[in-house]
């Protein structure tokens, strides 16, 4: 593990890790902490890059997350969770519990998706021309301040702001490639996943009514998936956050079933 994440605890009991979405942190899941702490081990886990956790070295991916969040198990003696992922971090949530469904008990996706044609057309527009302008500003800035011809022609100052520019272009560049490429998941392998760790783990697929996420995309999600339940509720893709009451009511109750 070339990195270590950052995260925050509260409480006792069996662990709920908790996964934000792209390009936010563990903080997002305040009122989730606040509602559980007293029934769980919560944690909310900065994920590569974002909030208080390093970039690192290791690959940009929804996938390395997903081993990254497995080596933060092992370093903190988790040998199982109850994992809920918002967004993206949904997305790294059904990637692990593809990877190690072992490690899994209850799996909770919260406006997750499994490609980029998940999402709104109208939310879409924006991050791809987002990602496509970032990448033209990297290999722009680039021209500019590379060899000598850059060295010679331009100020310090100048060249000094363009490479600001330029790491400004390369985050937004790999946050928005997050979900430009990722999580890629086909349908076919979450149903015909015969894993009987897989297939066994209850889950459950959340989403808002108004959510960024397509619903019928979601609802297949929920169908794909054995062992799934699915809820809609009133609300945006933020749902954990604007409707946290009812948002925290359905995971209790979900968590609470072990029948």
């Amino acid at each position: 593990m070339d990195i270590r994440l950052y995260y925050r605890e509260e409480g006792a009991g069996f662990p709920l890790i908790l996964l934000h979405g792209n390009g936010e942190d563990g903080s997002y899941f305040a009122h989730q902490t606040e509602d559980f702490k007293d029934q769980y081990r919560v944690i909310a886990v900065d994920t590569r890059g974002h909030g208080q956790s390093p970039r690192g070295e290791k690959p940009f991916t929804i996938r390395q997350f997903a081993r990254d969040l497995r080596d933060f198990m092992d370093e903190r003696g988790i040998e199982k969770a109850h994992i809920l992922g918002f967004s993206g971090g949904g997305n790294i949530a059904l990637v692990f519990a593809l990877l190690y469904p072992e490690r899994v008990d209850h799996l909770i996706l919260n406006g997750a998706n499994l490609d980029a044609s998940g999402i709104r057309l109208p939310v879409w527009i924006p991050i791809i021309t987002g990602y496509r302008w970032a990448r033209l500003q990297i290999k722009f800035t680039e021209l500019l301040t590379s060899g000598r011809a850059g060295a010679k022609l331009l100020p310090a100052g100048i060249r000094k702001r363009l490479r600001k520019k330029r790491e400004q272009a390369e985050r937004a560049f790999e946050l928005l490639g997050l979900m430009v490429n990722d999580p890629n998941i086909p349908e076919k392998r979450l149903m015909n996943n015969r894993n009987p760790a897989f297939r066994k783990m209850k889950k459950l697929v959340m989403a808002g009514d108004r959510d960024m996420i397509k619903d019928r995309h979601t609802r297949r999600i929920a169908a794909c998936l054995p062992n799934a339940e699915l809820v809609i509720l009133h609300g945006t893709h933020f749902i954990a956050k604007e409707e946290y009451r009812t948002f925290d009511r359905v995971v209790e109750s979900f968590l609470r079933d072990d029948a």
